[in-house]
C-alpha cells in the first residue's frame, strides 16, 4: 500500500498492514477457485447433459449448440464479472476495510478511518503527526486482536469445487464405461454445427434414410446390426406414422419388417434398443416401358432401307437375317437394367439349334437400347428387368417375342382370262397378271412356250413380257397386259401361258402362275370350234322354242276361263306363275342373245367362212334380239295386266286374249329364228368340210416333211440301229399319223351323216371318192353299222418296222388326195351347191348393205386386232430401252 503513498505521507503500522494483505489474498484466492469450479460445472454440466439426451434421442443442433453456450457462458460470461467484484474491486486497503465492515462495522470503520490518515497532509492546525500515529496503532492493536479471515464473504469454493470433482468423476466414469459413446458426445459437444451422429450402443450397418417403394404394394424393409453393435436387443418395433406397430424379433443380425402397401408419403420410425431412426417412404409407381421402337435393318439382299416400327403389342415379325436394335422409354429413370437370356417362344416350336443370349441395358435417363441382335430362324422372346433411380425393380413379365419370318416365295396370278382359251393367231388376249410378295417384287411379266408339238406342227416358240421390273419396297403389282400370237408370228399350235414373278430371295429364280392352255388356231380348226358353239346355241334356241309353246298352250287352256275366274285367287296364281315362267325365258333369250351377239363377232374373224353362212346368222341374231327386246317383254307385261286387282272381268280377259295373239307371234318367230340358224348353220357345215380336210392334208404332209428331216439318218437301219433319239421322233409321228386318221375318219362319217340330211350330190360324191380310192379300207359291221380304219393304220404300222421309205410316199399321196377332195367341195360351193347359195343375176340391197357391215364390222376388228399388237410390241421395246416412252 506505500508505494502507491507519497513518501511524506504516513503509512500504516506494518501489522496493520500485513494482515489487510493477508486477507486479500485469501479473498482473492477463495473467489478465483469459485468462479473455476463454477465454470467446470457449466462445462461439466452441459456435457453430461448431452452425453444423456444423446442416449434417448438425436439431439438436434440447436440444442446442441444451445447446451454448449449454456456451459460456456457460467466461466467465459460470469468469470469476468466475478473476477472484476472481488479480484479487481477489492484491491485496496479501503475497498477491504468497507468489506470487513460488513462483518465488523466498529472495526472496519476504524480501519477505514486510519486508511485516511494516511492521505492527510501534517500541519499544527489540523491533526498532530503523534496523535495521528498514536491512532493508527491503536486501530492495528485492536485488528491483530480480531481474525479478519472471519470478515471474509460466504466460502461457496469448496462446494462447488467438488461439485465440479463430482461432475468430472461422472464424466470421467463416462468415458471409462462408454468411450465410444463419450468420445462421440464430446465431439458433438464441441462442434454442434457439425453433422457427427449420435453414437448409440445398439448400431445399424449402412442405415438408409430414405427409400422408395412400389405404390400400393407391400413391401419389406431389412435392418441389419453392425458386428460392432454394443448392444443386440432381440426386440425391435416400427411404426409408419400413426399405423401400428410392428414387432419383430433378431435373427442372424437382421430385423425383417414387412409393411402394407401405402399410397402417401411418410416416415417410419424404428426403435431398437437405444437407438431411434426414422426411414422416409416415398410410395411410386414401379418403372414401366411407356413406348418401345425397334430399328430393322433387312438382309442385304432384300435391298430395304432400315426402318423404325413402333411395338404396340410386344411382337415384332422380320425376315430371317434381319438386325434389330430395341429402344425403350421408361416411366422414370433406369439405374441399371439387363435383358435375356431369350428363350424359344411357341408350344410347338423345336429349339435344335437354338442359342440363348443376354446382356445389358444401355441407359440414358429415361432412355434405354440394346442391340442388334439378329433375327433367327426359330422365335424367340426376350425378358427383362431393371431397376430405376429409387431402387424400384421393373420389368417382371415384360418380354418382346421376335418372330423370324421366313422370306416366301412370291406368288403370281392371271386374272381375265379361262383355263383354256382358242384364239385366232391374230387375235389379243386381254388379261390382267397379279403378283405378291412380302419382301419386295424383283421383276414380274408373263412367259410362253409351245406345248407338246408333234410331226407336221410348226416348230416350237418360247418368249416372255417384263411387265414390271419391280423395286424393294413393291409388294403387289397388277399389271394390264395383252398378247397377240401374231405380234411374235406365233403360227397355230398349242401354248402354254403363265405369269411369272421374281424376289430378292437369292437363287430362288422364277415362281409361275397357274398355267394357262392357249389353243392358236388356224383358220380351219376357227371355224370347227365355232360351228360346235353354234350348235350348242341352236340346241338352247329349241329347247327356249319348246318352253315357250309349252307355255302358249297353257296359256290358251286358260284363256277359255271366264273373265270372274281369271279374278280368282285361282286363276291370278296361274297368271302369276304363267308370268314368271316368261320373265324365265326371257332372261334366257337375253342370254342367248348375246351369246349370238359374240359367236357373230368371232366367226367374222375367221376368213374361211363365206359372207352367206354369216348373213344367215346375223338375221337369226337379229330375229333374237327382237324376240329378246321386245316381243317377249309385251307378252309378260300383257300378262302382269291381265293379273292386276283393278281389273274388270271384261277387262282382264281381253288383256288376257291380246297376251296370247302376241305369244303366238312371239312363237312364231322363234320359230323363223330357229329356222334362220339351222340354215346359216347347214351352210357353216358344209363349209367346214373344205377347212377339216385341208387340215387333214396339212398334217400328212408334215408327217411326210418330218420322215424326210429323219431319213438320212434312218434308212436301211435296223431296229435295234436307230438313234434314241431318232426313234423318238419316229414315235412321235406314229402318234401324229393315228390322230391324223381318227380325224379322216370322222370328216368322213360326218360327210355321210350330212348327205343324209341334205341329199347333196356333191357330198356323196367326195364319200364315195374316199370309199373308192381306199385311203381307208372299211369293214362294215351290221350289227354296229360303223366302219374301222384300216388303210392309215398301215401307215402307222410301217413306222414301227423302220420303213421310213414307204411311210413317207403312203403320207404324200393321202395328202394330195385330201387336198383333191377339199377343192372338189369348194368348186362346188363357188357354183352355187353345198346348201344353196345366190342365184345369177345383180346382187340385192340388203346384201349389199349386210356386205358393207360386214366389211365393216372387220375392219373395226383389224384396228382393234393392229392396236393390241402394237401395245404388246411397245411393251418389248420399253423392255428392251426403259427410257424409252411409251408411244400414244
Amino acid at each position: 500500500m506505500s508505494a502507491h503513498l507519497p513518501e511524506d505521507r504516513h503509512a500504516i503500522p506494518d501489522s496493520l498492514k500485513r494482515q489487510l494483505e493477508s486477507f486479500r489474498k485469501h479473498l482473492w484466492r477463495r473467489k478465483v477457485i469459485e468462479i473455476i469450479a463454477l465454470g467446470l460445472i457449466g462445462l461439466f454440466l452441459s456435457f453430461l447433459l448431452l452425453f444423456g439426451l444423446d442416449r434417448i434421442w438425436q439431439t438436434p443442433i440447436w440444442a446442441r449448440l444451445l447446451i454448449l453456450v449454456s456451459g460456456v457462458s457460467l466461466f467465459v460470461g460470469f468469470a469476468p464479472y466475478w473476477l472484476h467484484r472481488w479480484v479487481w474491486g477489492h484491491r485496496h486497503e479501503g475497498q477491504l476495510a468497507r468489506l470487513i465492515a460488513k462483518k465488523y462495522p466498529g472495526l472496519g470503520d476504524r480501519l477505514l478511518g486510519v486508511i485516511e490518515l494516511q492521505a492527510q497532509d501534517e500541519n499544527g492546525d489540523t491533526l498532530s503527526p503523534r496523535l495521528r500515529e498514536a491512532a493508527m496503532q491503536v486501530v492495528a492493536a485492536e485488528a491483530e486482536k480480531r481474525e479478519l479471515d472471519e470478515a471474509l464473504p460466504t466460502a461457496r469454493h469448496r462446494k462447488w469445487g467438488l461439485a465440479a470433482m463430482a461432475l468430472l468423476l461422472l464424466v470421467t466414469t463416462a468415458f471409462i464405461f462408454t468411450p465410444k459413446a463419450g468420445l462421440n458426445a464430446l465431439e458433438r459437444w464441441l462442434n454442434p454445427f457439425a453433422n457427427i451422429e449420435r453414437y448409440t450402443f445398439t448400431q445399424l450397418d449402412k442405415p438408409i434414410t430414405y427409400l422408395a417403394v412400389p405404390y400400393g404394394e407391400a413391401f419389406g424393409v431389412t435392418l441389419k446390426l453392425k458386428a460392432q453393435s454394443e448392444q443386440k436387443p432381440e426386440i425391435a418395433t416400427a411404426s409408419f406414422e400413426k399405423q401400428p406397430a410392428i414387432t419383430v424379433s433378431l435373427r442372424k443380425d437382421l430385423y425383417v419388417f414387412k409393411f402394407p402397401g401405402q399410397q402417401t408419403e411418410g416416415f417410419i420410425t424404428f426403435r431398437i434398443g437405444d437407438l431411434k431412426h426414422q426411414l422416409r417412404i416415398q410410395p411410386k409407381q414401379r418403372p414401366v416401358v411407356l413406348h418401345t421402337t425397334v430399328t430393322v435393318k433387312p438382309p442385304e439382299y432384300l435391298q430395304i432401307p432400315e426402318s423404325k416400327v413402333a411395338l404396340n403389342i410386344g411382337e415384332i415379325s422380320a425376315v430371317q437375317g434381319s438386325k434389330l436394335t430395341f429402344n425403350m422409354e421408361t416411366s422414370s429413370p433406369l439405374k441399371k437394367g439387363s435383358f435375356g437370356p431369350t428363350e424359344v417362344s411357341g408350344e410347338l416350336v423345336k429349339a435344335d439349334g437354338f442359342q440363348s443370349f443376354d446382356g445389358a441395358l444401355k441407359i440414358s435417363d429415361v432412355q434405354s437400347s440394346f442391340g442388334p441382335i439378329e433375327a433367327g430362324s426359330i422365335p424367340f422372346s426376350i425378358p427383362f428387368k431393371w431397376i430405376d433411380e429409387f431402387g424400384l425393380v421393373g420389368g417382371q413379365g415384360f418380354k418382346i417375342r421376335v418372330d423370324a419370318v421366313k422370306d416366301q416365295p412370291p406368288v403370281a396370278y392371271i386374272q381375265g382370262l379361262d383355263k383354256q382359251k382358242a384364239i385366232l393367231p391374230e387375235e389379243t388376249l386381254d388379261f390382267e397378271i397379279l403378283g405378291e410378295d412380302d419382301f419386295g417384287i424383283r421383276k414380274a411379266g408373263i412367259e410362253w412356250g409351245s406345248y407338246g408339238t408333234l410331226p407336221g406342227e410348226p416348230p416350237a416358240v418360247a418368249g416372255e413380257i417384263v411387265k414390271s421390273n419391280g423395286g424393294p419396297e413393291l409388294e403387289r403389282i397388277n399389271e394390264a397386259t395383252s398378247f397377240s400370237p401374231a405380234a411374235f408370228n406365233i403360227t397355230p399350235q398349242r401354248l402354254i401361258l403363265r405369269a411369272f414373278v421374281e424376289d430378292y430371295y437369292p437363287e430362288r429364280g422364277r415362281i409361275y402362275s397357274e398355267p394357262i392352255l392357249i389353243y392358236v388356231l388356224s383358220h380351219e380348226e376357227h371355224a370347227q370350234l365355232k360351228k360346235a358353239e353354234f350348235d350348242r346355241v341352236i340346241n338352247e334356241l329349241e329347247d327356249l322354242a319348246r318352253k315357250e309353246l309349252n307355255l302358249l298352250d297353257e296359256n290358251e287352256r286358260i284363256e277359255k276361263l271366264k273373265g270372274e275366274e281369271l279374278q280368282t285367287e285361282e286363276g291370278k296364281d296361274k297368271l302369276a306363275e304363267q308370268k314368271r315362267a316368261e320373265e324365265d325365258n326371257i332372261r334366257a333369250m337375253e342370254e342367248l342373245t348375246k351369246r349370238m351377239e359374240q359367236l357373230m363377232k368371232d366367226t367374222a374373224r375367221n376368213e374361211n367362212i363365206d359372207k352367206e353362212t354369216l348373213k344367215k346368222m346375223a338375221e337369226a341374231m337379229k330375229s333374237m334380239q327382237e324376240l329378246s327386246d321386245k316381243e317377249m317383254p309385251d307378252v309378260s307385261e300383257k300378262l302382269q295386266e291381265a293379273g292386276e286387282a283393278s281389273n274388270t272381268p271384261e277387262k282382264a280377259k281381253d288383256d288376257f286374249k291380246k297376251a296370247v295373239e302376241e305369244q303366238k307371234e312371239v312363237v312364231e318367230k322363234m320359230d323363223k329364228a330357229l329356222a334362220q340358224a339351222k340354215d346359216a348353220n347347214k351352210k357353216f357345215e358344209a363349209s367346214t368340210f373344205v377347212t377339216r380336210l385341208k387340215k387333214a392334208a396339212q398334217e400328212q404332209n408334215g408327217i411326210a416333211n418330218a420322215l424326210i428331216a429323219n431319213l438320212e439318218k434312218t434308212i436301211g437301219l435296223r431296229a435295234s440301229q436307230v438313234d434314241p433319239a431318232d426313234k423318238r421322233k419316229l414315235v412321235e409321228s406314229t402318234k401324229q399319223q393315228a390322230i391324223t386318221a381318227s380325224d379322216i375318219r370322222w370328216i368322213q362319217e360326218d360327210l355321210g351323216h350330212y348327205f343324209a340330211r341334205t341329199n347333196e350330190p356333191v357330198f356323196k360324191q367326195v364319200v364315195d371318192f374316199m370309199r373308192d380310192s381306199k385311203i381307208n379300207l372299211f369293214e362294215y359291221k351290221k350289227s354296229m353299222d360303223v366302219t374301222l380304219d384300216v388303210g392309215l393304220e398301215k401307215i402307222q404300222n410301217k413306222f414301227g418296222i423302220a420303213h421310213t421309205n414307204t411311210a413317207l410316199e403312203t403320207a404324200k399321196k393321202s395328202a394330195d388326195k385330201l387336198n383333191e377332195w377339199a377343192a372338189l367341195l369348194e368348186g362346188a360351193k363357188d357354183d352355187g351347191g353345198g346348201g344353196g347359195g345366190g342365184g345369177g343375176g345383180a346382187p340385192k340391197s340388203e346384201d349389199e348393205d349386210f356386205e358393207f357391215m360386214l366389211r365393216v364390222m372387220k375392219m373395226i376388228q383389224q384396228q382393234q386386232d393392229l392396236r393390241s399388237r402394237t401395245r404388246v410390241l411397245e411393251q418389248l421395246k420399253r423392255d428392251a430401252n426403259p427410257n424409252v416412252a411409251p408411244t400414244r
